[in-house]
């Protein structure tokens, strides 16, 4: 089951308008979007699609208050393609689109899409530091500090589930799609990698009562912490309300910032994260504040030296 990771997520929403507006300015580029929804891309090609929630072609609701209708994943190739569509037709229905992808239900009740991979190979240079003692470093008379340097999302890494049964979820997944369980939120649930990629996790599990079904958040890596930095501050002042962060996780290490969307769901920013292949083993904690950052900031209004500091007396 040779499935890279989500290609894209679509959604119906109530207001494709402050939608569409709301992922351009995260940094997506709008690809034949029209009044009725479209296709906001990353760097790679990966996306998020939305659409109005009363439009036609549209999957179906999950039955709660989310707003994602279907997350499609990409894989290797034709073959692996075959293998996923034989494997779920051992125990439900698999529709065959009219692209040539697949579609069927996992066993909580998202729909799930299976696709040849759009992603394209990158070829951009990761975030440089200059540290004492290391030969890999940003070159001389670089700056690392650019205000007007474009900050994009380059590929949609993962997204994150609230579902009723995250055991059987994860069985699901497991068993029946090849994810492997990386570390686990013990009181949440399992961060999950498919086999075609080394990411630490392209989708995780949190267990919550069925009334909660659906997307908590999904997120784009960008090129390293200092771009999280920047494309979050210019968020914020564009007026979105940030929702956890800037800070960086213990599990999976990558630096996050989340906000909250008019898509019914959290939006994150996040970059730097583990890679890992089979000789990984999977840890796992109680989940907490503790377990899940290594430390936490909060933005504020710029502020810089000059007399006393803030708050303290005259």
């Amino acid at each position: 089951m040779n499935i890279i990771g989500p290609d894209a997520l679509i959604f119906g929403v109530d207001d494709v308008g402050s939608c569409a507006q709301y992922l351009t300015d995260y940094g997506l580029t709008p690809v034949g979007v029209t009044a009725d929804g479209g296709r906001f891309e990353a760097l790679d090609g990966t996306a998020i699609i939305i659409a109005h929630k009363d439009s036609a072609g549209l999957p179906p609701s999950l039955g709660t208050a989310s707003m994602l209708r279907k997350t499609v994943y990409g894989v290797a190739d034709q073959r692996a393609l075959d293998a996923i569509a034989a494997e779920l037709r051992r125990d439900r229905e698999v529709r065959k689109l009219d692209d040539g992808s697949i579609e069927a239900l996992d066993d909580m009740g998202f729909v799930l899409g299976f696709q040849i991979t759009v992603r394209k190979a990158l070829d951009l240079r990761a975030e440089a530091v200059n540290a004492p003692g290391a030969s890999l470093r940003r070159p001389l008379n670089v700056p690392a500090v650019d205000e007007v340097v474009e900050a994009k999302p380059r590929s949609l890494s993962h997204v994150v589930y609230f579902v009723p049964d995250a055991a059987k979820a994860e069985a699901f997944y497991n068993e029946r799609l090849g994810f492997r369980c990386t570390d686990r939120l013990l009181g949440a649930g399992p961060f999950l990698k498919p086999a075609g990629t080394d990411d630490h996790h392209t989708l995780f599990l949190i267990q919550t009562p069925p009334f909660m079904k659906g997307c908590e958040h999904f997120t784009f890596h960008m090129g390293g912490p200092t771009e999280v930095l920047l494309a979050g501050t210019r968020f914020v002042n564009k007026g979105y309300q940030s929702f956890w962060g800037p800070g960086r996780h213990k599990f999976g290490s990558n630096w996050f910032w989340y906000f909250n969307s008019p898509l019914g769901c959290h939006v994150e920013y996040d970059a730097d994260m583990d890679l890992h292949d089979e000789a990984w083993v999977a840890r796992q904690a109680p989940m907490s504040a503790d377990a899940s950052q290594l430390f936490l900031f909060q933005s504020r209004e710029k502020w810089a030296p000059g007399g006393p500091p803030p708050g303290a007396a005259a």
